[in-house]
């Protein structure tokens, strides 16, 4: 069985990446969403549950780990980040594993892996290619201040954490531009055609 080839899609708030994601799902590609990995790892049942329960007891509500309290740990205490980092993201990697050789069993050739961190966290090392989704910085703004609750202020302060786009325009093997989804989905196939003519071996 060959594994399958690894794409990674990453991009800053407010890009596009989910519903550029969910149209390589359509597309027939299988794909591994960090985000939904680490909610799962939250949750009732989840691996994560017992472990950060024990470091940190304030963060259990219920059966599942509140994030909202992890916050709050990580913004009293200095060390708090890199404790709960040690815990969570070896369980992360297990989960994107499993999920991959699942997919491989399945007869996938590729799989999208979704990592909003991608080049922060220097996943690209794993992967066979690439993918960052941009738009305008007037595009991208007017996105992420229309959704509830966001402030410039907060806006500011994740952009502050991101790698700017231009940079990891300049890191990726193919950029999707999302000003429009028909533009959005036209590069997605394009992409889909070159992985299939063996751009990425």
């Amino acid at each position: 069985m060959t594994a399958p080839l690894l794409l990674g899609l990453t991009g800053s708030i407010g890009m596009g990446k989910s519903t550029t994601a969910a149209m390589f799902a359509q597309r027939g590609v299988p794909v591994w969403d960090a985000d939904a990995a680490v909610h799962t790892l939250y949750g009732p049942g989840g691996a994560a549950v017992a472990p950060l329960s024990r470091a940190f007891p304030e963060a259990l509500d219920g059966a599942a780990i509140s994030r909202d309290r992890l916050k709050a740990a990580i913004a009293a205490e200095p060390t708090a980040l890199a404790r709960i980092e040690a815990i969570v993201h070896p369980l992360v990697a297990a989960h994107r594993a499993g999920f991959i050789a699942g997919a491989g069993q399945s007869g996938a050739r590729l799989v999208l892996l979704d990592i909003p961190l991608l080049f922060e966290t220097g996943a690209e090392a794993m992967l066979d290619g690439t993918i960052t989704v941009s738009a305008p910085p007037e595009v991208q703004r007017a996105r992420v201040l229309a959704r509830p609750g966001m402030t410039e202020a907060h806006f500011a302060m994740i952009l502050g954490r991101q790698i700017p786009d231009a940079t990891k325009r300049a890191r990726s093997t193919w950029v999707i531009e999302t000003t429009t989804p028909e533009a959005a989905g036209a590069a997605v196939d394009r992409i889909l055609s070159d992985i299939a003519a063996g751009a990425l071996g």
